[in-house]
């Protein structure tokens, strides 16, 4: 144990170390899905995790350079350097500094967050599934001529010390000025020091980026051992079957400083997270959400933990638990269907076209469920803005 972790458990509120005590028994013998278990309030974040999908925006100023370039080539590798920095949004910068990670809460059925950036960019999300768990999310720069649309959901369960999750789901991204599109595919993580009170995130194997320019990248994770490596470590192989007649390598810490390096030659600086301003997105105030917006369905719970007030909190996400069971009975009571307000169920060709399977030939076959492939959902105005934006 280090002084942290140690430091972390003896902050352990005093009415909330016989909870903490019991989920740690719990956690012990549960076999299946974890997204089940009650987990302690102060290891609560004030946060939906449904408003975790608008970090795929965290640096919005990266997002809207990917389609400047002439270059094929090099709009891939600012694809890439966007895809990165959402990765430290979604896992690490959002944590703040001297805190442990936290378990957001399970969003409602057909939760929304909705915000947007200074720059034009702006995303929706809404919670498409309960069970299992799935958000969607639609993000566009018009300016920048970029749509992006994806799903995400988690399965989790637990080895030896680690909570393990493997991200269901898929992104693309389409510059419709250029007629370009990008399918990116997600990486697993690992939650650890869960049993010092003191968790903290890892990624773990490896995620696929293609491209309909024939671009395509590996992106392996890998972190630091007993002896050698680093934290947050990621190495990225780039290839074109014509392009690159040796594959370009982008390698170091999706938290901080990275290099790239064509035709084994020099390294040379891609990507320092490590000085980039995290711009503040634009959120409607409480009052003037919808019911349905994350903020305002969890306002209560937030603000009491916020205040330390446990009991409170408690109490007030038990009320929406039971709230979303009751309105689940009544629809199973009436036979009725629900139906997302933003995203469609679509094929998972209606979707993917054939990057996926440029994918899978390309990579281990196992990626036919994390990404899938049968079905996915799709923003209701997605095709329509892809054509419109394009003429």
């Amino acid at each position: 144990m280090t002084t942290a972790e140690a430091s972390a458990l003896e902050s352990i509120p005093a009415d909330q170390q016989g909870s903490f005590s019991s989920f740690l028994k719990t956690l012990a013998s549960f076999t299946g899905d974890l997204s089940s278990l009650t987990c302690p309030s102060f290891l609560l974040a004030p946060i939906s995790l449904l408003e975790y999908s608008s970090f795929w925006a965290d640096q919005p100023a990266l997002l809207s350079t990917i389609g400047k370039s002439e270059s094929s080539e090099e709009r891939f590798y600012a694809a890439v350097k966007w895809f990165i920095s959402s990765l430290n949004g979604s896992f690490s910068s959002r944590v703040p500094k001297g805190e442990w990670e936290k378990k957001p809460f399970n969003p409602i059925l057909g939760e929304q967050f909705i915000c947007s950036w200074d720059d034009g960019t702006h995303i929706v999300c809404e919670q498409v599934s309960h069970h299992p768990p799935v958000s969607g999310f639609f993000i566009e720069n018009k300016e920048a001529g970029i749509i992006i649309n994806g799903h995400d959901g988690q399965k989790t369960r637990f080895s030896g010390t680690q909570m393990l999750v493997d991200q269901v789901g898929y992104c693309t991204l389409k510059l419709t000025q250029r007629e370009e599109t990008y399918l990116f595919t997600l990486p697993s993580l690992s939650v650890n020091g869960i049993w010092y009170a003191a968790p903290y995130v890892e990624l773990y194997g490896t995620s696929y980026i293609q491209s309909s320019s024939g671009f395509y990248a590996s992106i392996e994770y890998t972190t630091k051992g007993w002896i050698s490596g680093e934290l947050h470590h990621f190495k990225a192989n780039v290839t074109h079957e014509e392009l690159l007649p040796k594959p370009t390598v982008i390698e170091g810490q999706w938290t901080g400083k990275s290099t790239l390096t064509k035709n084994n030659g020099s390294a040379e600086p891609f990507l320092d997270l490590t000085t980039m301003e995290k711009p503040t997105p634009k959120v409607a105030d409480i009052e003037t959400q919808g019911e349905l917006e994350s903020r305002r369905v969890w306002h209560k719970v937030a603000e009491a933990l916020k205040a330390g007030d446990y009991m409170t909190a408690s109490t007030e996400k038990s009320a929406i638990e039971n709230e979303q069971r009751a309105l689940r009975k009544e629809r199973a009571d009436k036979n009725e269907t629900w139906t997302p307000k933003h995203f469609v169920n679509k094929t998972g060709e209606a979707i993917y076209g054939n990057l996926r399977e440029k994918i899978l030939t390309k990579s281990d076959s196992k990626f036919v469920d994390t990404m899938g492939a049968e079905s996915g959902w799709l923003y209701k105005d997605f095709e329509t803005l892809a054509s419109s934006s394009s003429n």
